[in-house]
């Protein structure tokens, strides 16, 4: 069985940039240590990826935060994570689920067994999301996530996320 993890937008404008959180600093010694128990080409890397015209889009208008935008100090991965996924895969995103992730993964477990692990940022946004763009695609793989290594805007979303993939059977690691 192969084991994939799946390290959502570690980027420094959700860790301490623009949008970031002192939960978000908080996890990023445990998400180093997780990424550095996979074997690094099972490691895929998702960034957060807009444009200059980011407040004109649908997201900025509903989110008017300028953030990760392509190239900006913002976009780029936190250091610590950015050393220890060194050789993984990365899947540049422009909103908040990808499906080009989905149909990697999805490739891949026609070939192989596998099992996914999802980390990162932001719980309720980005890894919902995608963790269920996961389910949907791959009903009979086995999705979990790891609470201890992913931080939502807030502790309350946190914690609605975690239990909105629990209820579509999403495993929450305890």
């Amino acid at each position: 069985m192969r084991k994939i993890l799946v390290v959502v937008d570690m980027q420094k404008d959700f860790v301490d940039g623009s949008l970031g959180t002192k939960e978000a600093v908080a996890i990023v010694p445990a998400v180093v240590e997780k990424i550095k128990s996979y074997n690094i080409k099972d490691v895929f890397v998702t960034r957060d990826t807009h444009q200059p015209d980011y407040m004109d889009t649908q997201e900025g208008k509903n989110l008017p935060v300028v953030h990760c935008v392509e190239g900006t100090d913002g976009w780029q991965l936190d250091k610590s994570v950015a050393q220890a996924v060194e050789g993984a895969t990365f899947i540049d995103k422009p909103t908040f689920g990808s499906t080009i992730l989905a149909d990697t993964l999805k490739a891949i477990s026609e070939k192989e067994s596998i099992e996914i692990e999802l980390i990162g940022l932001c719980t309720d946004i980005c890894v919902v999301s995608n963790a269920l763009l996961l389910k949907a695609s791959m009903p009979e793989v086995s999705i979990s996530v790891d609470p201890r290594c992913c931080a939502g805007v807030t502790p309350e979303k946190h914690e609605a996320a975690l239990e909105t993939m629990r209820s579509c059977q999403i495993y929450v690691k305890s």
